[in-house]
């Protein structure tokens, strides 16, 4: 988990467009995002084994 200032840091506008930090709406991580999705790898990987994201199934083959 993030820390609350961080991830309240992320939410303001920045001064620069470059400067934008994208970061997991669950849990506040910046590393492992899918833009798709809004989450980081480790939770869109619980989320999805729950079933909470439609269209999404563990692959096997």
């Amino acid at each position: 988990m993030a820390k609350k200032s961080v991830i309240a840091r992320s939410l303001k506008t920045p001064k620069f467009a470059s400067r934008v930090v994208r970061r997991c709406f669950r849990c506040g991580r910046k590393r492992g995002y899918m833009r798709d999705f809004d989450l980081c790898r480790i939770c869109f990987r619980e989320y999805a084994n729950e079933g909470k994201i439609p269209g999404i199934k563990k692959s096997s083959w």
